[in-house]
């Protein structure tokens, strides 16, 4: 018991939630992913073929998700988490062979999750196209994001790292799903 709190205060000590990106880019990458949810939510669910709903449902409800997470920053409590965990197992100083299998198990099970995703839809791809290559980008976009959490990102340069890949991938991602659902609202028409 006394472990546990001992955790829990060195998590609330290294993490509290608080606004994630309070910018305007921030804002507007938050109202992105909450019109790219809805969209999604309105467009795919009503689409005839069972696969396509359950690709709409999934991906309004991720959407929404990530909009929440935008601004509740929650990937830095995993962090807080994962940092007060291995210093109180005593690994901490070997956190780095921990981190580099992390990221590539990640980019590994992306990489499976797109390509099974491709397969098991292939035959309605002229219909959520679209939305594959934005679920696509935004997978790129966390692997980076994580990457970056690893400090991996300085290989790049600070300007490419830290806004241009990452905003064109994330929002990219965005503009693509959205695209998507308003075709397919449009079709329903």
């Amino acid at each position: 018991m006394a472990s546990g709190v001992r955790l829990g205060r060195c998590i609330l000590h290294r993490w509290s939630p608080e606004l994630g990106d309070p910018t305007v880019l921030g804002w507007v990458t938050f109202g992105a992913y909450g019109l790219a949810g809805l969209l999604c939510l309105a467009a795919f669910t009503r689409a005839a073929p069972p696969a396509i709903r359950r690709l709409g449902w999934c991906t309004g409800l991720l959407m929404l998700a990530l909009m929440a997470n935008k601004q509740l920053d929650l990937q830095s409590g995993v962090i807080a988490v994962g940092h007060c965990v291995s210093t109180a197992q005593g690994w901490y100083e070997h956190r780095q062979s921990f981190q580099a299998v992390f990221i590539l198990a990640l980019m590994a099970g992306f990489a499976a999750f797109g390509l099974w995703l491709l397969w098991s839809l292939r035959r309605h791809l002229h219909r959520i196209g679209l939305a594959l290559a934005g679920l696509g980008l935004l997978m790129g976009f966390v692997a980076l994001r994580a990457a970056g959490f690893q400090h991996v990102s300085a290989i790049l340069p600070d300007e490419l790292a830290h806004f241009r890949a990452f905003w064109t991938l994330e929002l990219g991602g965005i503009a693509l799903i959205a695209l998507n659902a308003l075709v397919a609202l449009r079709w329903q028409r």
